[in-house]
């Protein structure tokens, strides 16, 4: 298949599908459109011509690398639609896949077919974000060839790529107290979460009291934070909120525009650094996690484990970082 396959597909130019699939710091005039030009290129299980001139020379010199089929597993949402960060991190790991010469067989959300999954019979295993206990024992009997990249490290149960998300939680609040506040609201998920740990532990440290009226538990989406914020401005004087991821804090920003007697609105700040941070006013002040470097890193890391390069579980931890814009 061929680039002027793709172009067809998606009505790009053929120049601009092989700018989207070859140069992962192009942009896109759309977004809408480089997500088609992705979704063709998988579909026809298109190789790039720099992997297929290296499995040809391979061949000649009886090193024929076989293309790996890799699997990617979200199963913490039903769609990556769900949360854009899942969605940038998985066109990281496309593209990253897509440069090694892999293909992606398939992509499972929430609830996998567990009996798919092993008949399928993948060459290894991309974990996007945590993954409940009993599925990730259940997907170890499949296959050793499994990676995670994740927030909420894991106790070497599988290779892993981390942005550690407690850490993450802590600058946010660090700098929110830096700032002067006090009474800090938080929106996100509370369970097994270490964002919500972290706001706790920094709370706790500095001697704030922790209020929990203004603890507001989410399934961190656009949706959620919309509902909470509108909660909160009911019934809660919180000076700021830190919200566990960007969605939740777009979904928050919606609420307080949307809210009747919204007045003043109060510091805010979330962990992501996803694009529409940054494009939504006020521009988000978020924690970068450097999602393409990770997608990048899990990919290398599958294919060693597959090649046999390492045998014992390992972690790749990248550091996060504040990006100040004018939502506090």
């Amino acid at each position: 298949m061929s680039l002027k396959k793709i172009a067809e597909m998606t009505g790009a130019s053929i120049s601009t599908v092989s700018r989207v699939l070859n140069n992962r710091d192009y942009n896109c005039a759309s977004s809408e459109l480089k997500d088609k030009i992705w979704e063709a290129a998988k579909e026809i299980q298109y190789v790039p011509n720099e992997s297929a001139r290296n499995l040809k020379l391979g061949a000649s010199s009886g090193h024929t690398a076989p293309i790996r089929n890799l699997a990617v597993i979200l199963e913490r949402f039903a769609s990556l639609d769900d949360d854009p960060f899942f969605r940038e991190l998985y066109r990281s790991v496309e593209q990253a896949a897509f440069a090694c010469g892999c293909t992606i067989s398939s992509v499972c959300f929430s609830e996998p077919d567990l009996t798919a999954l092993r008949r399928e019979k993948a060459d290894g295993y991309i974990l996007l974000g945590r993954s409940s206990t009993q599925f990730l024992q259940y997907l170890k009997k499949i296959s050793r060839n499994i990676v995670s990249i994740s927030r909420n490290p894991t106790q070497f149960e599988v290779d892993e790529i981390i942005c550690d998300g407690r850490s993450a939680a802590v600058c946010a609040m660090e700098y929110l107290i830096g700032k002067g506040y006090r009474h800090i609201a938080y929106i996100g998920d509370c369970s097994y979460e270490d964002r919500y740990v972290g706001y706790c532990d920094t709370m706790i440290r500095n001697g704030l009291p922790m209020d929990y009226a203004a603890i507001f538990p989410t399934d961190q989406t656009v949706k959620s934070g919309r509902a909470a914020m509108k909660k909160l401005l009911a019934g809660n004087t919180a000076e700021a909120v830190f919200c566990a991821n960007d969605a939740t804090a777009i979904g928050a920003l919606q609420g307080w525009k949307e809210y009747q007697n919204a007045g003043k609105m109060p510091a805010l700040i979330s962990i992501d650094n996803i694009t529409a941070a940054e494009e939504v006013t006020p521009a988000l002040t978020t924690v970068h996690i450097p999602h393409e470097d990770m997608g990048k890193a899990a990919v290398k890391v599958l294919l060693d484990r597959i090649q046999k390069g390492h045998t014992e579980h390992l972690r790749v931890e990248f550091p996060s970082r504040l990006v100040i814009r004018e939502s506090c």
